[in-house]
């Protein structure tokens, strides 16, 4: 998810630390740690294709953020967090819409609606990032999401999204058609705790993603040290696990990833074509996603930041959050983002008052 806190230290700090930490932040789409590898924009589309005056989006107050978007049998499905109403960032809803080609939308249902409890008591005042992923082994859909505590934030803590839990749900029907749900909780599969490791912190557990390789799923799974300010940097590590319903491990010596060493969030893993995997994640260079490519889905490299041209879709001041490749066939993938229809004022989003929604946009890749 991209937490106020996130898009605080996006602005703000980030350069400074991009600037010592990493030389190749401006590295192009072709960079030699991807093995020769290009994922490329062939198409933009202009305007955004959900927004808060979108039909079934009323009564949303701050647009749309985080998630990810599926293709099966032809049906776009769309799985979101909804930014509904205040407390800004905390009082939110999970909702599932469907498309058939991409530009026309329809909200179906909402899968989860936070209690937007301010007084960092509730574990489920704040919902998140729900992400669904099919099992096949099991023929069933898990649908992963974020529950936090929320509060007011401290001159030292930052409390909206705090002490991040992983929920695992599954669709209630079986086969690919289950994607609808409705979806039943079934456990919390990643906390902090005993086990969290020397690089995580107050954050907690704020994205998970699984993907399988061979008979084991890994994951991705992020934390950050929100407990001091600044925070030093926002990341990534591994997990495992022989199901999806766990026991979720982390891997301790591939911890934290490599794929960025300052600020990384919501890190979804596609199958790429032929052979390897795809990642697309948010990135800390203004106006573009994060990529990688992996030979194995095990060991990635470096990541390297991909370009979305702004000039060509005026709507969007500012990219946010990438949410899954969706393979269309001979090399060709669908993206879809979030993004804020005007640059974000840096007093307002820190205060937690009104800003410009969010929308939803998507570019079409290709990948050589």
């Amino acid at each position: 998810m991209k937490t106020l806190f996130a898009l605080l230290f996006f602005f703000s700090s980030i350069t400074v630390f991009s600037s010592s930490t990493r030389n190749k932040s401006d590295a192009s789409e072709n960079d030699s740690t991807n093995i020769g590898k290009t994922l490329q924009v062939s198409y933009v589309i202009p305007d955004p294709v959900i927004t808060v005056k979108s039909k079934g989006a009323e009564g949303i107050k701050f647009g749309f953020e985080g998630g990810r978007v599926v293709k099966v049998n032809g049906t776009y499905h769309l799985f979101t967090s909804e930014l509904y109403q205040d407390p800004i960032w905390v009082k939110m809803r999970l909702a599932y819409w469907t498309s058939q080609d991409k530009v026309n939308w329809k909200r179906v249902s909402t899968i989860r609606e936070s209690s937007g409890d301010y007084t960092g008591k509730d574990q489920r005042a704040s919902l998140w990032s729900p992400l669904p992923v099919w099992d096949g082994e099991n023929n069933e859909w898990n649908l992963f999401y974020v529950a936090y505590k929320a509060a007011p934030d401290t001159p030292e803590k930052f409390l909206i999204n705090h002490e991040g839990k992983i929920w695992r749900a599954v669709s209630k029907v079986k086969g690919l058609a289950g994607i609808s749900g409705p979806y039943d909780d079934m456990s919390v599969i990643m906390e902090p705790g005993a086990e969290s490791q020397s690089w995580e912190g107050l954050q907690g557990t704020d994205s998970f993603f699984p993907w399988k390789v061979g008979n084991i799923w890994y994951a991705f799974y992020g934390s950050a040290k929100t407990e001091t300010q600044p925070v030093e940097y926002w990341r990534v590590g591994f997990a495992s696990s022989a199901s999806l319903a766990g026991k979720w491990t982390r891997i301790a010596d591939k911890n934290p990833s490599q794929l960025e060493q300052v600020f990384i969030e919501n890190p979804i893993v596609t199958p790429a074509p032929g052979n390897g995997w795809l990642v697309v994640y948010d990135h800390q260079k203004k106006g573009a996603i994060g990529w990688a490519y992996s030979k194995d889905g095990i060991i990635w490299p470096q990541g390297n930041p991909l370009s979305i041209d702004t000039t060509q879709n005026n709507w969007c001041k500012e990219v946010r959050t990438p949410l899954g490749l969706i393979d269309e066939g001979k090399g060709k993938f669908t993206l879809f983002y979030t993004g804020f229809e005007s640059v974000p004022n840096i007093a307002t989003l820190v205060a937690g008052n009104a800003i410009r929604p969010l929308a939803i946009g998507f570019v079409e890749l290709e990948f050589k």
